[in-house]
């Protein structure tokens, strides 16, 4: 339930959203981002031997995403959100100190826990304060704008990244990233946290699952989703939402290559396209006041602009998909903004964990999908194809809203003039 406050406390909500901008842009100002493939093809590490770490990667993701999800729904999410960088770092640490295919492969696993951590954590942690703090509308423009905080430290990271390798070598870029990840810890001990009130089980509803044990909230969550409609669809769109795009980030550097510009040139149009995400995070606020089909239209430009950027072959394309990923992010902060306004009860990370597994279950048929088509056309047209499911979502979408319902008249009129809310 949203709550609605006459004057909401300025101070504490300024509290909490600093802390989240400063703990997302730390976490990933992580000067090994830019650099872990030269550095494992540096070590000797060959083509294939990289591309299963990568699989390492999301199947570890895959594995504690939802455990961990119901787990910070039974423990203090801010006690997650500290371990959380603190996990990521021993994995980098032990990549600068003992670098082998072992080390890697151990440190993706550790940096797969620290992520899962993190997801479903921090938005359950977010969305539950502002509501606490009668401010739960922001939510959609704070998660907006974190993700901008996180794209600034990623920016970041690759400006720095070359000169503290020319200056140190690996060993300083690994140590510069487990202080970075240091930080981020700290910053989450300044996370506000309070849990509701237990309710009591004889006048508890079907929803209400306080009190549960890790077991028991994980059975909740998973039941949450297979029983309630709304839920699930929101859980669905999340992960298609993202699933495609950020599959699709990991081979932009290819598809600058293949326009014809030289390597040095592959880390500016990047930089573009990280333009446009940062830009998508901001328009949270815009987004919310849009109906169904502005939420459409939306997912239409994403893989239209992602087809077009990526046919045209050539560096004038990537102005195209900068537009494409910063659309993209914002209907993912969108989507997000309607899973959390649809869950109840208190396994709220828990089914976040699951749209988050989802993604990354998504995320590896993805890549799975682009390596069989760029191997028999190309990155122009295996990107070109993997955006089309924007399109069928937004079909999808449309073909929804149209459907007629059985509804007293008065109650579609109220419908139609809510538009696409993250409350519905």
């Amino acid at each position: 339930m949203i709550h609605i406050a006459s004057r909401v406390p300025e101070p504490a909500v300024r509290r909490l959203t600093a802390t989240l901008y400063g703990y997302a842009f730390l976490s990933d100002l992580v000067l090994l981002y830019p650099l872990y493939v030269v550095f494992f093809a540096d070590t000797g590490l060959s083509v294939g031997q990289i591309s299963s770490l990568f699989v390492i990667w999301s199947a570890a993701g895959i594995l504690f995403e939802v455990p961990s999800g119901a787990w910070a729904d039974v423990v203090s999410r801010r006690l997650l959100l500290c371990l959380a960088p603190l996990v990521s770092a021993a994995g980098f640490a032990l990549w600068v100190l003992v670098p082998s295919y072992p080390a890697f492969a151990l440190g993706f696993l550790l940096w797969g826990a620290g992520g899962a951590l993190v997801s479903g954590a921090l938005e359950a942690l977010v969305w539950t304060e502002l509501d606490r703090l009668g401010a739960v509308d922001r939510y959609a423009r704070v998660l907006g704008r974190s993700r901008t905080a996180g794209v600034l430290g990623v920016v970041l990271s690759g400006v720095l990244a070359g000169p503290v390798l020319a200056a140190g070598g690996y060993p300083v870029v690994g140590a510069a990233s487990v202080l970075a990840c240091l930080l981020a810890a700290a910053v989450a001990a300044r996370f506000p946290e309070h849990r509701p009130a237990p309710v009591a089980h004889e006048a508890a509803g079907p929803d209400d699952d306080d009190d549960l044990g890790w077991w028991e909230t994980l059975r909740a969550g998973v039941a949450q989703v297979r029983t309630r409609p709304p839920v699930r669809a929101a859980v669905l769109l999340v992960a298609v939402v993202a699933a495609d795009w950020g599959a699709l980030d990991e081979y932009t550097p290819l598809l600058a290559l293949d326009t014809g510009v030289g390597a040095q040139a592959v880390p500016l149009l990047l930089l573009l396209l990280w333009a446009g995400v940062t830009i998508g995070g901001l328009l949270a606020p815009v987004g919310e006041r849009w109906g169904s089909r502005g939420y459409a239209a939306l997912l239409g430009l994403v893989g239209v602009a992602l087809a077009g950027g990526a046919l045209l072959r050539h560096p004038a394309g990537f102005a195209l998909l900068a537009v494409a990923f910063g659309a993209a992010q914002l209907a993912t902060v969108l989507a997000d903004a309607r899973l959390q306004a649809r869950i109840t009860g208190t396994s709220r990370a828990t089914v976040t964990s699951l749209a988050g597994m989802a993604t990354d279950v998504l995320i590896i048929v993805t890549y799975a999908g682009y390596g069989l088509l760029a191997t028999v056309a190309g990155n122009a047209v295996a990107f070109a194809v993997t955006a089309m499911p924007y399109g069928v979502l937004a079909l999808v979408l449309l073909a929804r809203r149209r459907r007629p319902r059985a509804v007293p008249r008065e109650a579609a009129a109220s419908t139609s003039r809510q538009g696409w809310s993250p409350s519905r």
